[in-house]
């Protein structure tokens, strides 16, 4: 019988495991290199879809708390051109079925959701093998190293179980992305903080654009996107002070009420370079071991990389739970559904390179209109 679960990474597909596992009275242990959970920022709004990541949630016990940090009005969205004029305003009239929350916040809400010491932080894992018979060693850099029955990758895009079924590797789509906030705007920043609408605000060219989010507390959340070689990035130094400037100069010709969201940030740039496994990313079954959400299949920023991570995670425990004396049963189950499922994701999602391709922004307000 299924009586532990080791799980690789704290983020929200490996947490929504441990709860449902959790709900279902099987105990689980999360393994995070990272320190404690404030360690880094996590990131902006992320919409919660009424598909899956909201199924997931229910599944989890924890629909009502996550409603409690939707921000209202933020399913908002405007799309300006290089000038700065309004192509597109959609207010959020009450109808969208995909509310906004903090990413920070879910995960906090995740991880109150979980037994004491259900997390080990600060255990970076460096190598995983198998033992035979579907167990395995998993090796941490402290020297320490735990066996498991049941193992799950959901340690991210350089995931280090992944090997263990897969020799892919993600690959650079081409484009990056620079983070930077616009902190107490309205009052610090009140002529960005007027061009940007409730929720998402976005202008677009080929090649480039730039997507700003309005988040709790006044801070206006800025991504520059740029289609660029790869050597291009590295050869920013984003530790400069002038390097947001430098970016800025990439939209010279745009007004500069836009490219005031990204000079005047309050906050270092952070780059991201986008990368992504190819969108049929499966492997064979692999005795008591498998993988979810990024570990699985990574695909560039198109809104359903957090939501395939909580329904994952969500449809893995409850396979667990469904078959509690067959850890291959589970793994079979959960993986003959999620391998068309996030193959079908990843074809049918926003595709970065038409996103800023030659007929932007006008492709893009046709999509939203229609």
């Amino acid at each position: 019988m299924t009586t532990h679960v080791t799980i690789i990474g704290a983020g929200l597909g490996g947490l929504t495991l441990a709860r449902v596992l959790h709900v279902h009275g099987i105990r689980s242990t999360v393994y995070e290199a990272e320190a404690s959970p404030t360690a880094r920022a996590q990131g902006g709004l992320l919409d919660i879809r009424d598909y899956n990541g909201q199924p997931a949630l229910r599944d989890a016990g924890l629909y009502d708390e996550f409603r409690a940090l939707v921000l209202e009005g933020r399913q908002a969205m405007r799309v300006l051109s290089r000038k700065g004029e309004v192509l597109l305003d959609l207010p959020d009239d009450g109808t969208g079925t995909n509310p906004e929350v903090p990413r920070g916040e879910l995960r906090q809400m995740l991880l109150d959701s979980l037994p004491a010491g259900t997390v080990r932080w600060g255990r970076k894992v460096t190598g995983v093998r198998g033992l035979g018979g579907g167990r395995h060693e998993v090796a941490f850099a402290d020297g320490a190293t735990v066996e498991t029955e049941l193992l799950v990758g959901a340690d991210g895009a350089w995931s280090r179980v992944r090997p263990l079924l897969s020799g892919a590797t993600p690959e650079y789509t081409g484009v990056s992305f620079v983070e930077t906030h616009l902190l107490d705007a309205d009052t610090r920043h009140p002529e960005s903080a007027k061009l940007v609408c409730d929720g998402s605000t976005m202008s677009l060219a080929p090649g480039k654009g730039v997507l700003v989010h309005r988040e709790r507390g006044g801070t206006l959340h800025t991504w520059v996107m740029l289609v660029r070689p790869r050597d291009w990035v590295d050869g920013i130094d984003f530790s400069d002070a002038a390097a947001l400037a430098h970016i800025a100069h990439e939209f010279d010709d745009w007004s500069p009420r836009l490219t005031a969201l990204i000079a005047d940030g309050d906050t270092a740039p952070v780059p991201r370079q986008i990368h992504a496994l190819p969108d049929e990313h499966r492997w064979d079954r692999t005795p008591g071991v498998t993988l979810l959400g990024d570990a699985a299949h990574l695909t560039a920023p198109n809104g359903e990389g957090a939501n395939l991570a909580l329904y994952d995670g969500a449809e893995l425990g409850k396979a667990i739970a469904a078959h509690p004396d067959d850890v291959e049963a589970a793994l079979t189950a959960y993986e003959r559904e999620m391998f068309p499922r996030s193959a079908t994701a990843a074809r049918d999602g926003v595709d970065l390179r038409e996103m800023l391709g030659e007929d932007t922004p006008y492709s893009l307000i046709s999509m939203f209109t229609e």
